[in-house]
């Protein structure tokens, strides 16, 4: 399945896949990730939102916004079919100015946990390499995030989740329960070999990853593939 996604976005002309299809790469790759459903009309979106249940996420699906939140393409905690058809009139009728088949994908909002980014690139220099690093909030204030050459076995997969300065906060910090850290180490090593197995990836982002005490689950994902 990963490489029928990447030959159907180069027929199509993008090196950027639309986050459901990096979803569903991802998900091919044993990747926990939230289901996806795409809606081109407001009866589509409800349909999907009372599918997979209450509240929801409304997001912009276009080969032309590739930033969705910076464009009003994203609209959250949505709890029920009125204000899906609110948000998919906003999204579409703005995004539908700059491109004409733009759509939604309707996904169920995940429930709070602590947030990760984990992202892989192809260095000019060195390769292909694998980031991990806090998320949220704390990404831009505490930039803590470390980086290892793909591949990473299990074992380097825990160095980095220890290595961080705020890596307490994984482990268990006042009333915060300890973070699922088999899962997080599990998604980077599969994200290593995505990137092994598929060099025509150039740039794989999950962000945010939230990890709960059992489990973890990429809420986002972007994947550009080489040129």
């Amino acid at each position: 399945m990963p490489s029928k996604i990447i030959t159907a976005a180069r027929q199509s002309g993008r090196d950027v896949l639309f986050e459901d299809e990096s979803k569903s790469l991802l998900a091919a790759a044993g990747i926990p990730v939230v289901e996806s459903h795409i809606a081109t009309t407001e009866q589509e979106a409800v349909e999907s939102a009372e599918r997979i249940g209450y509240p929801t996420v409304l997001k912009v699906r276009s080969a032309v916004y590739s930033h969705k939140s910076d464009t009003g393409g994203v609209h959250l905690n949505l709890t029920g079919p009125e204000a899906v058809r609110q948000a998919f009139l906003a999204i579409t009728n703005r995004a539908r100015q700059e491109d004409p088949h733009a759509c939604v994908t309707v996904q169920r909002m995940a429930k709070q946990g602590l947030e990760v980014i984990i992202g892989a690139t192809v260095d000019p220099q060195f390769g292909p390499v694998i980031m991990f690093g806090l998320g949220g909030v704390l990404t831009e204030i505490l930039a803590d995030h470390c980086f290892r050459l793909i591949p990473i076995n299990q074992s380097e997969a825990s160095a980095m989740v220890r290595s961080l300065r705020g890596s307490q906060l994984l482990q268990g910090y006042r009333n915060m329960p300890p973070a699922d850290l088999g899962a997080l180490e599990s998604i980077l090593t599969r994200v290593s070999d995505l990137m092994q197995n598929y060099p025509e990836i150039m740039e794989l982002d999950l962000n945010p990853v939230t990890v709960y005490p059992d489990g973890a689950l990429a809420l986002d994902a972007r994947v550009r593939l080489k040129n």
